[in-house]
């Protein structure tokens, strides 16, 4: 796990299943058998139809631990493909059809022992016509019309907007072709869907689920959530705690902890090795600034390339890992190239060099445009690594910025500015120079628990929630 990635959601389906599951949970995971996935035990054949399109899915199980297990759905004309989502920067032009038919085969697969769901929990998009099949298609099924549903967004960035002529197709009444249902701007939202007919709706911060409710981060759904703002919650994700644990972890050179951090010094000198910086004693002194992202507008590269000429006069060591747009990525080449012994760069994902990086910086860079939630943070506390962040989403629920008294574990900027910024950043680097302030930040962080076991406690409480709302109702 996870058996598919190409953010942060792979991640959250890899560990919360498993966290909801050791709390007596019986959880099942239904997610697209793609190209390239080996996992699982074929044990059913499953017809599914939606609207004229027929088609029989491979259905392949796989356990994920304490006692969750995933169904794979292998139909290699959907899902067998070069990329997950779009080919050369274009959406396939039957994404429409590729997850209504992941919806209909969970929902079916649902009720395979006869007794069907209590909760269907569905992620983003891509699973947002669970709950408006669940209220339309299966509304008056003895077993389906029964459960609660939960629709979790990760990123009101993307919507999967469609053109109304999927509706039939998709086996929909022209009825949700209204504002109030699933209409946006002349298209069909499956966003908007799932946002009006789910019982609870999530998102993955409490920062973030205040934020889409304004203009600014809304991405035109601002109004729609202010109008559900009553089953509207922020949860924040977990990270997976043992395979992020300094003392244990198999990609550090020495293990560290809180209470001993010597071995972070052995994991910055291996860092500036593999990048090629230099690693003596003046080095390892100079502070250490990481940085793995996406290189995108969302994740601040512009106001870091807006602070280009002046990086190299920090006094500080820079190391970047990640890849994204040209502009960026030839960016990072050219100041590695223009400062080779204090800016390292590789362009591309290495998950061992990731936690090296982790483990080795003394500063965590991370000034993004907006951040539904971020995991970077947390695996930078978790570190001993100290953030430095901008003001939103869970990055605002996760960093206490230097300033802020005896809960402080890093720094934080409010105004989307290169001036902002670099004030910030040149403001922790003083306080870099005081050993002891670094230290008291350092183990701050290190101290919080952001473990998924704390997020499945506040999603368990949100399925109950909705169970009982329906049962006083009377139905779903």
């Amino acid at each position: 796990m996870p058996f598919s990635k190409t953010g942060g959601l792979a991640d959250v389906l890899g560990a919360l299943p498993q966290a909801i599951a050791r709390l007596g949970w019986d959880v099942t995971l239904v997610v697209p058998r793609y190209r390239g996935t080996t996992a699982g035990t074929r044990v059913d054949r499953v017809a599914i139809t939606v609207g004229g399109y027929h088609t029989d899915v491979n259905v392949y199980q796989e356990d994920i631990g304490n006692g969750a297990r995933a169904l794979l759905i292998e139909e290699p004309s959907l899902y067998d493909r070069d990329s997950l989502y779009a080919s050369g920067g274009v959406d396939y032009p039957d994404n429409a059809r590729r997850f209504a038919v992941l919806s209909r085969a969970a929902l079916e697969l649902s009720m395979r022992n006869g007794s069907g769901p209590t909760v269907v929990h569905a992620h983003d998009w891509q699973a947002g016509l669970a709950p408006v099949y669940l209220d339309t298609v299966y509304k008056s099924h003895p077993i389906l019309g029964r459960p609660a549903s939960v629709f979790t967004i990760h990123n009101m960035a993307y919507q999967g907007s469609f053109e109304p002529d999927w509706l039939p197709r998709l086996d929909l009444p022209w009825s949700l072709l209204s504002i109030d249902e699933m209409e946006f701007y002349g298209r069909v939202s499956f966003l908007k869907g799932a946002i009006n007919h789910a019982d609870a709706i999530t998102t993955v911060s409490a920062q973030y689920a205040r934020e889409i409710q304004t203009p600014e981060f809304g991405f035109g759904f601002d109004g729609i959530l202010r109008a559900r703002a009553d089953r509207l919650q922020g949860v924040l994700n977990g990270i997976d705690t043992v395979q992020w644990d300094p003392a244990t972890d198999p990609h550090l050179p020495a293990p560290f902890s809180r209470d001993d951090l010597a071995g972070k010094r052995d994991a910055k000198a291996a860092v500036l090795a593999r990048y090629g910086l230099p690693a003596d004693a003046a080095a390892l002194d100079r502070p250490l600034i990481g940085m793995i992202s996406r290189m995108v507008d969302q994740k601040g590269l512009d106001l870091i390339e807006a602070l280009g000429g002046e990086l190299s006069t920090l006094g500080a060591t820079f190391v970047i890992l990640g890849t994204g747009d040209t502009r960026y990525e030839d960016f990072w080449k050219g100041m590695a190239v223009a400062h080779p012994a204090t800016i390292g760069v590789k362009v591309g994902f290495d998950e061992g060099l990731a936690h090296l990086i982790e483990a080795g910086a003394d500063l965590f860079l991370m000034p993004s445009r907006f951040e539904p939630c971020g995991l970077n943070q947390m695996y930078s506390l978790r570190y001993g690594t100290v953030p430095l962040v901008r003001r939103v989403g869970g990055l605002a629920d996760t960093v206490r910025d230097e300033q802020e008294g005896a809960r402080s574990n890093g720094f934080v900027f409010d105004d989307y500015t290169p001036a902002a910024l670099l004030g910030t950043l040149t403001r922790a680097l003083g306080i870099y120079q005081k050993k002891k302030r670094w230290l008291r930040l350092q183990r701050a962080g290190m101290a919080l628990d952001h473990s998924w076991d704390r997020s499945a406690r506040e999603y368990v409480k949100i399925y109950e929630r909705a169970i009982s709302k329906g049962d006083s109702n009377g139905s779903r």
